[in-house]
């Protein structure tokens, strides 16, 4: 059996990049959210929760057992030492929960969705990039309509991730999703149908 590409599906917030990879899943590929794998190697009874445990104390644990993502974003919001620790634990771990989900794709092409796919540099594991793009008045405008935040809050968050025009210059392929929901899924059939003609992700 043909081992499966990999394609990085990335875009800025409010891009409709989760919106886009539900079409795809709609249309049977195989996708995994880099979100979700770092939640899953955080879970309890896994190594990588005991050891943020271990180096934090109990006030990282929510009453079930849980981590408590809020108080070890307080801890480690203003320590960039605690920070890089933790990234250094968790990235690799999260890099192999990806390729361990990937390997088990039965799709001609797999989907990794990342908000931070450049800048991760999780792009290493992928043969192309799709990017899903917006006009940043647009992307501010639904952000805001989705998670009810300010507009301060939604700059903070621009401007923690790559730069539009850097995540473009990593881009193979751009969804300029400007339109209606409608346009984006005949959108997604469109790029669907030419990746299934790849051999490898690239033509």
């Amino acid at each position: 059996m043909n081992t499966p590409w990999i394609l990085g599906l990335t875009g800025g917030i409010g891009s409709g990049k989760s919106a886009a990879a539900q079409h795809f899943i709609d249309l049977g590929v195989h996708l995994v959210d880099a979100d979700h794998a770092a939640r899953w190697v955080v879970e309890p009874g896994r190594p990588a929760l005991a050891r943020i445990v271990e180096r934090f104390g109990p006030q990282v644990l929510q009453a079930d057992g849980q981590l408590d993502r809020a108080a070890l974003r307080q801890l480690i919001f203003q320590d960039q030492q605690q920070r890089r620790w933790l990234e250094s634990l968790l990235h690799p771990l999260i890099g192999e929960e990806i390729r361990n989900y990937l390997e088990r794709a039965e799709s001609p092409y797999a989907i990794l969705v990342s908000p931070l796919l450049i800048e991760s540099g999780q792009t290493a594991m992928t043969k192309r990039v799709l990017v899903v793009d917006a006009p940043e008045e647009l992307q501010r405008q639904r952000t805001m309509a989705r998670d009810q935040v300010s507009a301060a809050q939604v700059e903070a968050i621009l401007k923690a991730q790559a730069a539009r025009d850097e995540r473009l210059r990593h881009a193979d392929d751009v969804l300029l999703n400007d339109r209606d929901p409608a346009w984006l899924r005949s959108e997604v059939e469109r790029l669907h149908r030419f990746y299934l003609t790849l051999r490898g992700g690239q033509p």
